[in-house]
């Protein structure tokens, strides 16, 4: 492989590190970019699998403590699930609306996910649907309406017996095909009087893997997480910026001529007030997601050219972009080395133009 590739891996800063980067389409040809690009993207910007894998956005929601106390209520309220025809479940739902949660997660359904189940139980009781928001309010203490109590339990009654949703064609089963709810409500009496035996608690995790649902719900909240830490790093070094967001993009196009929709995470800018740099944050936890994301990088590379060259920064997280050939590596050549993860961020006011743009102190 190309010398060239170990010089970059070996660059004693960032700024020769990008400056032997550009000098790659010069060295080698055409054929040869997409190893060169691939193997410079394993060996050097490849996210550190630990630091990926070890964390997770947590909301207070989710301690142990706000299950355990609607589990409580609903296991008091239908006496000890015993008690769960559908005017018993209407009369907990209405009794204790918080236990709500404790009959929704039974079904291994999110809020949204349950407010569109409640749908052909609504239209067969010719009454309105229960929407998101009613549910995370029941979910979180505030009382429901009767309406809303009676579709949810129907609901709920249907999904525990197998009836909420049509027979699935194979290989395919509905979420409520579980060793839980194999014998519908007997099931969940024996859980609650003797405990999930540890062999179907890690069945449970083989298929959904721990923290899965997580990661699949605070998407948005993990993608504002980049941008929070590269917002903190460019304070605490005095860089001048504009986080762009929803609100922003008049403005940008206007003050800086940025006509790339929507405009990169971040601009930032001199004294004088003229551009000088661009960074976008991307978040892919898997190969497929990162690949499609680097359309982005070249949209931004070639609005950098237009520009007149103004550099391109990207800051990535997830384990999707150890993926090299056809998602890393065009981001390295996209951003011409400027390529940042958790790991490596606090160097980011190391790379030009930041030095020279830094606001004074003080």
């Amino acid at each position: 492989m190309p010398d060239l590739v170990s010089a970059i891996v070996a660059a004693p800063s960032w700024n020769a590190r990008v400056n032997l980067v550009r000098q790659i389409p010069e060295e080698y040809g055409r054929a040869q970019l997409r190893d060169v690009y691939s193997r410079l993207a394993r060996e050097l910007y490849a996210p550190d699998p630990a630091l990926e894998l070890a964390y997770v956005v947590w909301r207070q929601d989710y301690e142990l403590a706000s299950v355990a106390e609607s589990y409580e209520q609903a296991y008091s309220e239908t006496q000890g699930f015993t008690e769960v025809a559908v005017d018993d479940l209407f009369r907990c739902l209405m009794a204790c609306p918080a236990s709500l949660r404790t009959f929704r997660l039974l079904l291994a359904l999110t809020p949204e996910e349950f407010s569109h189940a409640t749908k052909p139980v609504a239209a067969d009781l010719g009454v309105a649907t229960v929407g998101e928001g009613r549910i995370k309010s029941m979910e979180s203490g505030r009382a429901g309406t009767e309406r809303a109590a009676t579709v949810l339990a129907e609901t709920i009654a249907r999904g525990v017996t197998g009836t909420l949703f049509p027979p699935p064609y194979p290989p395919a089963r509905t979420r409520q095909d579980r060793p839980d709810l194999s014998q519908g409500w007997d099931t969940v009496r024996r859980y609650a009087e003797n405990g999930v035996p540890l062999e179907v608690f890690l069945h449970q995790r083989h298929y959904g893997g721990a923290f899965i649902q997580l990661l699949n719900s605070t998407g948005k909240e993990r993608g504002d997480a980049l941008e929070e830490a590269v917002r903190d790093v460019l304070d605490d070094a005095r860089i001048r910026y504009v986080q762009t967001g929803s609100g922003h993009q008049a403005d940008i196009r206007e003050r800086f001529n940025i006509t790339v929709q929507p405009a990169p995470d971040f601009v930032f800018y001199d004294a004088s007030g003229s551009l000088r740099g661009m960074l976008e944050c991307k978040l892919a936890n898997n190969g497929g997601t990162a690949r499609d994301k680097t359309d982005r990088f070249r949209s931004l590379r070639q609005e950098s050219e237009r520009l007149g060259g103004v550099p391109v920064f990207a800051y990535l997280g997830g384990l999707g972009w150890r993926r090299t050939g056809d998602a890393l590596g065009p981001v390295v050549r996209a951003c011409d080395g400027r390529v940042f993860t958790v790991a490596t961020l606090p160097e980011l006011p190391t790379v030009d133009p930041f030095p020279a743009i830094a606001a004074p102190p003080g």
